[in-house]
């Protein structure tokens, strides 16, 4: 079984803001000023990384009068979490493989 991790939403999650973002995401729907108070991070620092989830497909947006909500999307994490999964079992299966050295 091969198996592959998708190394692009590794790259976007590997950033710390942006990982500390999808935590606070994890447990509840937030806008970007509450965000902007639960990091510390500047306002336009939080935006840029926000469009990169955005992009990434992690967290979509929800309009709510003049604020933007944003909430984390479980599958997409989820799917990471199978791909690492598969990961761990292919390594299992493969710990009696060696391969001889020539």
């Amino acid at each position: 079984m091969m198996t592959s991790v998708d190394t692009d939403l590794i790259r976007v999650l590997a950033d710390p803001l942006r990982l500390r973002i999808v935590t606070l995401l994890a447990r509840e729907t937030l806008c970007t000023t509450h965000l902007v108070e639960e990091t510390g991070a500047k306002q336009t620092n939080l935006s840029n990384h926000l469009r990169v989830l955005r992009e990434a497909g992690v967290v979509e947006t929800e309009p709510c009068g003049r604020f933007t909500y944003y909430r984390l999307k479980p599958d997409v994490i989820a799917q990471l979490a199978g791909q690492f999964a598969d990961l761990a079992a292919s390594a299992r299966t493969a710990a009696e493989n060696k391969r001889a050295c020539p």
